[in-house]
């Protein structure tokens, strides 16, 4: 059923100490510009803006005679001409690509050019004085340099200026005035549904060890939050309890700034079924010479005494589950990869019941009769071509979203047994057909080589055509049938449709198409 969830999207803000949130010359200005009426500027004496760097190595020289080197990093900066030291980082034990967990912490000024140079060291002996261990290499620029860049990778330089072998250096900016991505929670999670439940708020500064500190906390409700909107941020004071009793003129740990909030109604597969969505099933069976001439016991296309094979097997289990969501029951069954009667031309795109006005079969029986009536007027041939049963589903999926309702969803089962011949032009097919409503179900029958089916099925990777275009969402759904031959066909109808909820939900939720009878959030 629908889930009420909310929907958030914060930025923090700070105005007198370090927190992850980087701290803001100037008290927040919706929309950024001249400040908001009735907020004046703050000035840089009384807020500094800081930033975080980190560092990492590639391929520095080995100092070592029978180890590799031990480096550490050096941050320099200058003031009036002269280098002075202002922090390093933690040894890296025998490697000469370094990430280094310190980070370096620095205020940074807009209106100055701040110097920074960063050196490397191997670390010989536990003296901190710097020449008591082996250079390596360094690296200057300016703070406003890494600033504008987020990351820079330069090689390091010696003393004389030449290259320290092939080493290099990254250098990457660290925001603390981080704008989070708005993320989404349901509301019976957050607040069991009460809009007036107070919900508390704490902030952490990230360790990678996982000792996260405590930066400060505060409380609100939904009902506060979605104040949010419309352009109008909420702002939230950020406190610690603990630095609140210390320190008399303290204040707060800076400024959570909340600049959206909305509730909205997600709803489920259930919801668009009941609301009339109606899954329109296609069978495509592969009658390619590869599947044994189907009077031969061997072949995959023999029906044997007890009247079934691995294709019949797997049309009964997706057939029987997906006919319960079909008003009329009436299914087009399509062949590929044969010769038909009269002139044996090769067809990948017929119907079954050799009716090419009328290709529907009446419920998953009549599939699986016409399917049996057909196979002795066939000649099985090839070869084994996906592309046209997919886009002569994918063109009825498209006339369907010229009604821009949420009535109907396009399910293609293609059962085959190898691999395929077309392969550039399925995955064009497939990819335009992600943006339809529409999915596809393979099922592989006998003991080919699937590779090619895995690769279609998005799950590891995001598809994409011979032309480098992604497919908009995960429509392919492989299942191997050998994998569930001894098992309950109730099994093989759960792997086969796991995914196809989601996948219409999906694809009704990014066209923000509501279930047809549904009431608004």
């Amino acid at each position: 059923m629908s889930v009420p969830s909310l929907t958030a999207n914060a930025v923090p803000s700070d105005c007198e100490e370090l927190l992850p949130p980087f701290p803001t010359p100037m008290a927040y200005m919706p929309g950024g510009g001249a400040p908001a009426p009735g907020v004046a500027p703050v000035g840089s004496q009384y807020c500094v803006c800081k930033v975080e760097l980190s560092v990492s190595g590639q391929n520095l020289l080995d100092r070592d005679v029978t180890s590799k080197s031990d480096p550490f990093c050096v941050l320099f900066t200058e003031n009036n001409g002269r280098w002075s030291e202002y922090d390093r980082t933690e040894t890296a034990v025998n490697n000469l690509n370094p990430a280094f967990s310190k980070k370096f912490v620095l205020d940074y000024h807009f209106e100055e050019v701040q110097k920074l140079k960063f050196a490397l060291f191997d670390q010989d002996k536990s003296s901190t004085q710097l020449e008591e261990h082996d250079f390596l290499g360094q690296f200057s620029c300016s703070l406003g340099t890494i600033v504008s860049s987020k990351k820079i990778t330069q090689p390091l330089l010696l003393m004389n200026d030449k290259p320290a072998g092939k080493g290099l250096i990254t250098v990457i900016k660290y925001t603390l005035d981080p704008v989070w991505k708005p993320f989404t929670v349901p509301l019976v999670s957050l607040c069991d549904g009460d809009v007036e439940k107070p919900i508390q708020v704490m902030c952490y500064d990230y360790d990678n060890d996982g000792g996260h500190d405590f930066i400060g906390e505060f409380q609100t409700s939904v009902s506060q939050m979605c104040e949010a909107r419309d352009g109008i941020p909420r702002e939230f004071e950020c406190i610690n309890p603990k630095k609140q009793k210390k320190k008399k003129n303290y204040k707060n740990s800076g400024i959570i700034i909340l600049r959206s909030c909305k509730i909205n109604r997600d709803y489920s597969f259930l919801d668009y079924i009941l609301g009339g969505c109606q899954l329109m099933f296609t069978v495509g069976i592969d009658f390619t010479a590869s599947n044994g001439n189907p009077l031969d016991p061997s072949s995959l296309h023999y029906i044997n005494p007890m009247g079934t094979n691995e294709y019949l097997s797997a049309i009964w289990a997706v057939g029987q589950i997906i006919q319960d969501y079909d008003s009329d029951k009436m299914f087009p069954a399509l062949g590929f990869g044969a010769q038909l009667p009269p002139d044996w031309k090769v067809s990948h795109e017929f119907a079954i019941n050799f009716n090419p006005t009328n290709p529907f079969c009446s419920g998953v029986d009549g599939i699986a009769q016409a399917y049996s009536a057909c196979l002795p007027h066939i000649r099985f041939y090839g070869p084994t071509n996906f592309s046209p049963i997919v886009n002569h589903v994918a063109r009825f999926a498209a006339q369907a979203t010229q009604q821009q309702t949420a009535m109907q969803y396009f399910i293609l089962l293609i059962i085959t047994d190898g691999v395929i011949s077309d392969m550039e032009e399925t995955r064009h097919a497939v990819v335009q057909a992600s943006k339809l409503p529409m999915s596809i179900i393979i099922v592989g029958v006998g003991n080919a080589d699937f590779a090619a089916m895995e690769f279609l099925d998005g799950d590891n990777r995001t598809l994409r055509s011979h032309t480098g275009e992604e497919a908009a969402r995960d429509i392919v759904q492989f299942v191997p049938f050998r994998e569930f031959r001894n098992a309950a066909k109730e099994t093989l109808a759960k792997a086969v449709l796991a995914e196809l909820p989601q996948q219409v939900v999906q694809y009704f939720k990014h066209k923000n198409l509501p279930p047809t009878n549904s009431e608004p959030a």
